[in-house]
């Protein structure tokens, strides 16, 4: 729609009649004589007739070229359709362990036992969509760390490589330490007021060339809050020559190592033994960093203040044309 960012400029509007009306008789008989002085166009009935048009364009010039400058100083803009902005949230990492012993199906999925990455993608999808205003991005890592999604607002594009992530892609071992050391370095190119990181893994710190305790005194330095969560379920029965046994598969999960990674950057660690309690947290999670869900909403402007003023500029132009013809 048609606006104006100043529309009291046209309170200025009687200011030429105002002055008119407050001027000195004198000055006012001055300006009388020298628009009368028109005896030498008055031979016949077409001098009658230009004197009678000149006499019009005497105040009508000046008029036109006074509104033109008030509608150039009321600043007349065009405003778009509204644009919807991303709210400014915080940067939100996430890396995920996708080594071999997530493998294991000591979880549950609609009653049916499933992998532990089965489940983490099963959760990660609703995490993934209640941050809304935030910068997600997203790290695979096994025996190396990956950055599958950089630091972005698109949702969609990081819940889409988490769903498409195997087992085993990034090998088969454990870089916990590396998987904090890439978080930190894209944080650190893509500086925010809040930036957090989500680290979830089933086992330890078996590969990589950095110690996740030396990595997390790196995050810490960068301001990054850390929060650890150790996958798997603390008893499992497999088959065996005597029938079944009960098992640990959870038996190489570093609870102590993760804890203190989390204590060090003012973060917390969170143990999920099963599907219920990895919502749970991811859930907790969302309350403890939540989504700043401001709506923000831009509506382009264009501005054409320009036009009136060339308006006035060329009219000035015919004043001073018409001025000119008069002392002629």
């Amino acid at each position: 729609m048609f606006n104006f960012l100043w529309p009291y400029a046209f309170v200025l509007l009687p200011l030429p009649f105002i002055f008119r009306f407050f001027m000195p008789a004198s000055a006012k008989a001055r300006a009388a004589l020298k628009v009368a002085d028109t005896g030498r166009w008055e031979a016949g009935h077409s001098a009658k007739t230009t004197h009678h048009s000149s006499a019009k364009l005497a105040w009508l010039l000046p008029l036109m070229i006074w509104v033109s400058l008030l509608v150039a100083l009321a600043r007349p803009v065009w405003v778009g359709e509204p644009v919807r902005l991303p709210a400014a949230g915080r940067d939100l990492m996430l890396a995920v362990d996708i080594s071999g012993s997530m493998e294991i199906a000591d979880m549950q999925l609609n009653n049916k036992p499933v992998n532990r990455l089965e489940i983490v993608k099963h959760v990660l999808n609703d995490f993934i969509t209640q941050r809304e205003g935030d910068r997600l991005g997203l790290i695979l890592f096994g025996s190396n760390a990956y950055l599958q999604a950089p630091l972005t607002f698109d949702r969609e594009t990081v819940r889409t490589f988490m769903n498409e992530s195997a087992l085993g892609l990034a090998g088969k071992m454990t870089a916990i330490g590396e998987a904090i050391a890439l978080s930190a370095k894209r944080m650190r190119e893509n500086p925010s007021d809040s930036q957090v990181l989500v680290l979830l893994t089933d086992g330890e710190n078996t590969a990589g060339s950095i110690e996740p305790i030396r990595a997390a005194e790196l995050a810490a330095e960068l301001g990054i809050r850390i929060y650890t969560i150790g996958l798997g379920a603390e008893t499992m029965e497999v088959p065996s020559f005597f029938g079944s046994r009960t098992v640990n598969p959870s038996r190489e999960l570093d609870e102590r190592g993760l804890t203190e990674i989390a204590t060090l950057t003012d973060g917390r660690f969170f143990r999920a033994r099963n599907t219920e309690e990895l919502s749970q947290i991811y859930t907790l999670i969302d309350e403890l960093e939540p989504s700043i869900r401001e709506d923000k909403v831009y509506r382009p402007e264009t501005s054409y203040f320009h036009w009136p003023l060339l308006v006035a500029l060329l009219l000035s132009w015919l004043q001073i044309i018409f001025i000119r013809g008069d002392d002629a």
